[in-house]
């Protein structure tokens, strides 16, 4: 199983960016999948959970209204569509997929991307 994060960059306070994490090596369709972040010096944390079902996602409080969570089964891909970022927004965001989505939900899925870094400047 392979998780591969696309899409981050530098961009300036209220800029947006669309992250992407292709799947490959499972039943994409079958996973719960969610999106991380990790800041410096700090613990990494969940930024948005979405079931395979593509149900009701739930997202942490910082993001809610600005961030959207999307995946494409037949492409493999999951999407995070961060808008009006902040600079607390940066960090290592990394996509991560688990067959058991309470596994996703604790923070403890069994597949992780590689990270992709997003920075936003002030």
């Amino acid at each position: 199983v392979q998780l591969q994060a696309s899409g981050g960059g530098l961009v300036q306070a209220g800029a947006s960016l669309r992250l992407s994490c292709e799947a490959s090596g499972l039943r994409f369709s079958n996973y719960a999948v969610g999106w991380f972040r990790q800041a410096p010096g700090k613990e990494r944390e969940s930024v948005v959970v979405l079931s395979s079902s593509s149900s009701r996602p739930f997202y942490r409080d910082s993001v809610k209204g600005r961030f959207t969570i999307s995946r494409d089964n037949a492409k493999n891909t999951m999407y995070l569509q961060m808008n009006s970022l902040k600079p607390e927004d940066t960090a290592v965001y990394y996509c991560a997929a688990d067959i058991i989505a309470g596994a996703v939900a604790a923070g403890r899925p069994r597949h992780w991307g590689q990270g992709t870094q997003v920075t936003v400047s002030s």
